[in-house]
């Protein structure tokens, strides 16, 4: 059974420090992208959420990160996102590669911009 964490500096505390720093720029990288994030645990992954609802999951693993769920998004961006695009809505950065922060933010921008979309 996966470890349960109250809080996401806990789930960040758990890994190594090299880790560590890339999950807080992560975490940092996609609050500045979201207006009035919030944080929470949500199926053991940390969330970044919008109006009190998950927008964003992102979650270590042993040879990456993942983002989840990254909806299509337009062809500059899909031409960009193409060496990480592991699924239909999964992103994996992988920790062999400079992980791509502008890609990050983007990707935050464009769920910001679709759940706006969706809420009209």
């Amino acid at each position: 059974m996966a470890p349960q964490f109250a809080t996401i500096d806990d789930y960040i505390a758990s890994y190594p420090d090299d880790v560590q720093s890339i999950l807080e720029e992560v975490r940092r990288t996609i609050r500045s992208a979201v207006p009035a994030p919030g944080e929470t645990i949500s199926y053991a992954m940390p969330t970044i959420t919008l109006d009190g609802k998950p927008l964003v999951y992102f979650a270590a693993w042993k040879q990456h990160i993942g983002l989840y769920p990254i909806p299509r998004a337009d062809e500059a961006t899909e031409r960009d996102l193409a060496p990480y695009r592991s699924t239909k809505d999964t992103v994996k950065l992988p920790f062999d590669k400079p992980i791509p922060y502008d890609l990050v933010k983007r990707l935050a921008e464009l769920l910001v911009t679709k759940r706006a979309e969706n809420a009209d």
